[in-house]
């Protein structure tokens, strides 16, 4: 075995906590240590493995802790895992994991992590991220997904009570990148057993983060507070986390300037310039690795139109991007004519043939593309677009009812609640349907993969040769090439219609330390975090 460590971080953090909350220098803290966090949508689900959404691992991420987090940089630290080696082959992945409990005072153990991966691929938990594990290429996952195996055939195991073992199929060099996700989160087996569903609700659930779960009251708010079983907790300051639900971004941005929120990170469209001036110390906006998007329905439910290219086409040529995020976002967002963000590390852009052309040339092209489709003043298409709620993405609809009216298309737009927008997502029940994807990792294979034909992918478009190339990428020396040229496949066939990649535009409270202003993946742990005295 090959002694590895991810960054000088980690190394040094054999003996240094790992990541905690640094108080600096000169800094006094702060009487009051509590934080209240505003999410957009009641959280779906608090089981690390039924997760699907940012909502949830904003939460998730202080009541569990996986065997790496992440720095305010996004680079890979240590967490449940104190240090780690990789065989020569770089397939075999040994973790030594630190003295932790979990928040009810046992020990957590590898065989935690083993029973947490097994029931992810578990065809029975039914996992909407299962296909995650397979993309993390352990050995067996797919098998194990499609039920052709059983879950202990899995390529992981217990060495003993502190080793962890993972053995993947093929080297894959974004493997430790994927290990602050959720879904690798370990979970309590012993309440999941006796609790069943329940095991998630206050009182019941048991984790191993730096926080426990005190209320959740759907829809409104959850309440965390500080874990005195956590292993490093005498270095935790921050003592609680209300994670407070508003659908509404306008109504958000009140209970921000009147004090009742301290970090609100999706500021209302157009908002932007106007904070930065009148709050220079709290607005701010970085690159943030999600992508905004209008995904087709290709499946057999979807609308016959829908399939014919050219229509697709015409669609994304009227969509007027520079409108979206100039004159609507205006907070730092950049026009999109690809899939995945630009500031993931490493990733190189294909050369988008629409991206250099004027608006007016894209809505003649977009014309003479549905005159050719048949459609026309006597024969109007017509889809229907749906959306979440949110004001934001209210605006980009009916701006995008707009783009597409430009062209001859009458498009009507539904918009419908969170869980009932996901739920239509995943069972293709929508023709044309709003989505953003949030890189699960910071690397181009998180939004390339969404497409797989056995990837999340909703719209249910299928390529054999981008299957291919993401597969080769696994093995490739140039894996950057190969992406570049899934992406062109995703331009020429236009499955979707990207509309900006995101910037987190955001305000937060002078007083807070520790936010992580450059990690583009977003991830955040309040355990870095502390308050100072004004």
């Amino acid at each position: 075995m090959t002694k590895f460590f991810a960054t000088t971080a980690l190394a040094l953090a054999l003996a240094l906590p790992a990541n905690a909350a640094q108080v600096a220098v000169g800094d006094t803290l702060a009487d009051n240590q509590e934080l209240s966090f505003w999410i957009l949508d009641a959280i779906k689900s608090l089981d690390p493995q039924k997760n699907t959404d940012k909502t949830g691992s904003y939460v998730l991420a202080q009541l569990f802790e996986g065997l790496m987090n992440e720095d305010a940089k996004g680079a890979m630290v240590p967490g449940a895992a104190e240090s780690y080696e990789v065989s020569e082959d770089g397939l075999t992945y040994t973790f030594k994991l630190r003295d932790a409990k979990w928040s009810n005072g046992d020990p957590v153990t590898a065989g935690d992590f083993v029973y947490s991966w097994q029931r992810a691929v578990n065809p029975e938990t039914a996992s909407e991220y299962a296909w995650f594990m397979e993309l993390m290429n352990i050995v067996n996952a797919t098998a194990v997904v499609k039920g052709e195996m059983t879950p202990d055939q899995l390529g992981v195991k217990a060495v003993d009570d502190k080793t962890f073992q993972v053995t993947l199929s093929t080297p894959t060099p974004y493997f430790i990148k994927t290990l602050s996700h959720t879904t690798t989160f370990p979970v309590n087996q012993k309440v999941i057993e006796e609790l069943g569903d329940n095991w998630t609700q206050p009182g019941n659930l048991v984790g191993n983060g730096a926080y426990t779960l005190q209320s959740h009251n759907l829809g409104v708010n959850a309440v965390v507070a500080k874990n005195d079983n956590y292993w490093d907790a005498a270095n935790t300051i921050i003592t609680q986390v209300d994670f407070i639900t508003v659908n509404d971004q306008n109504v958000a941005l009140t209970r921000y300037e009147a004090g009742e929120l301290d970090w609100f990170n999706r500021l209302p469209a157009g908002q932007y310039p106007r904070l930065a001036e009148q709050y220079p110390d709290q607005a701010s906006t970085s690159p943030q690795a999600c992508s905004y998007a209008y995904i087709f329905n290709l499946s057999d439910k979807g609308p016959e139109a829908l399939k014919d290219l050219r229509v697709r086409q015409a669609l994304s040529l009227a969509m007027d991007r520079d409108v979206v995020v100039d004159r609507i976002l205006q907070g730092g967002q950049k026009p999109a004519y690809y899939w995945t963000h630009w500031a993931i590390e490493g990733f190189e852009a294909p050369e988008i043939a629409m991206a250099s052309m004027t608006q007016p040339e894209r809505i003649e092209q977009a014309k003479a593309l549905l005159a050719e489709a048949g459609y026309g003043p006597d024969n109007p298409l017509a889809i229907t677009v749906q959306y979440n709620t949110s004001e934001d993405h209210k605006k980009i609809a009916v701006a995008a009812q707009q783009f597409w009216r430009g062209i001859g298309v009458n498009a009507t737009l539904n918009n419908v609640e969170w869980k009932v927008h996901t739920d239509r997502l995943q069972n293709q029940d929508f023709e044309v349907a709003r989505y953003a994807w949030c890189g699960d990792y910071n690397e181009a294979s998180t939004f390339l993969d969404w497409f797989r034909t056995d990837g999340y992918n909703s719209g249910k478009w299928s390529n054999a040769e981008f299957d291919k190339l993401l597969a080769d990428s696994k093995t490739s020396d140039n894996a950057a090439d190969l992406y570049k040229q899934a992406e062109q496949i995703l331009a020429d066939e236009v499955p979707f219609v990207p509309v900006y990649h995101y910037a987190n535009a955001q305000i937060v409270n002078a007083d807070l330390r520790g936010v992580p202003y450059e990690n583009v993946m977003e991830n955040w742990y309040a355990k870095d975090m502390y308050r100072v005295a004004e």
